[in-house]
């Protein structure tokens, strides 16, 4: 073997095992939206490998798919990926969310290598007991009016269209991107304050159960952190903030960006190919 070859494979193995996990944990895609990052996700998906793929709820928004149909060719790539994966060996859970409710007619199913769930217990490598669910029961508003929780859809909405030309302008002027509700969900007292009973409740639901932690989706705020015991995780969303929840291989759990995932890809793969002496 030459020492150029050698060099390669050290590159290659780097970059796959950067972004080679145990788990994966996404939720809140809003696939048949136009505010679904679609592009990105697909990116992420394919840049990314894992034992297990778990889909957290509100994968495909069929809230917003009754109002207005929009399903364009990335969407069904995303799902395309999915499938993939699940074909190629990679275990795929889906625990349906509000927003694709409709699909919890059919838990306790497999579809096409996806396990359709209500709720279920992951084991870390470490040992660690983890409750998955989307979480949207421990929503008041869901579960005691709806049709608020319809309007508040509205208004996000309206606001991730507010955002898309709001930050188109400042991708123009060189501005990075900035979060309209985001801002509003650290600012506004009343969204603080739900966000930190909906992250109490799932947490005490855990405990409950006699578990280690929770895992979540539904509020589009990723976090990791310890609520009296507990290790309370959230993925996000790939609406605006783009990231996941990974396990490592040692069973350490991690939120991961887009951007720090294919950013750290593409920089490998610039190097293999620098190494290779192909221009990167």
């Amino acid at each position: 073997m030459k020492p150029g070859e050698k060099f390669i494979d050290a590159a290659f193995t780097r970059r796959m095992h950067r972004n080679r996990y145990r788990s994966i944990w996404i939720s809140d895609l809003h696939l048949g939206t136009s505010g679904c990052q679609a592009e990105r996700l697909l990116e992420f998906l394919q840049a990314t490998e894992s034992d297990t793929l778990y889909l957290v709820g509100d994968i495909i928004d069929g809230w917003q798919l009754k109002r207005r149909w929009y399903w364009n060719q990335t969407h069904n790539n995303v799902v395309q990926a999915v499938l993939k994966k699940a074909k190629r060996g990679t275990q795929v859970f889906f625990v349906p969310g509000n927003h694709d409710e409709a699909v919890r007619q059919y838990i306790g199913l497999d579809l096409g290598g996806i396990r359709i769930r209500d709720e279920m217990v992951h084991v870390t490598a470490a040992g660690k007991r983890m409750l998955v669910l989307h979480g949207d029961r421990f929503d008041g508003v869901i579960a005691c009016a709806k049709w608020l929780a319809y309007l508040g859809d509205n208004l996000y909405t309206l606001v991730l269209k507010f955002n898309q030309v709001y930050n188109a302008w400042r991708a123009r002027a060189g501005l990075p991107y900035w979060s309209l509700s985001q801002y509003l969900k650290h600012k506004v007292k009343n969204a603080v304050s739900y966000i930190a009973s909906f992250e109490k409740a799932l947490a005490a639901e855990a405990r409950s159960q006699g578990l280690d932690g929770v895992i979540c989706g539904h509020i589009h705020k990723a976090e990791i952190r310890d609520i009296d015991g507990i290790t309370y995780c959230n993925d996000g969303d790939w609406v605006e903030s783009l990231t996941a929840l990974v396990e490592d291989h040692d069973g350490a759990l991690r939120i991961v960006t887009w951007q720090e995932v294919v950013v750290v890809k593409d920089r490998l793969r610039a190097e293999e190919e620098s190494m290779a002496g192909v221009p990167a």
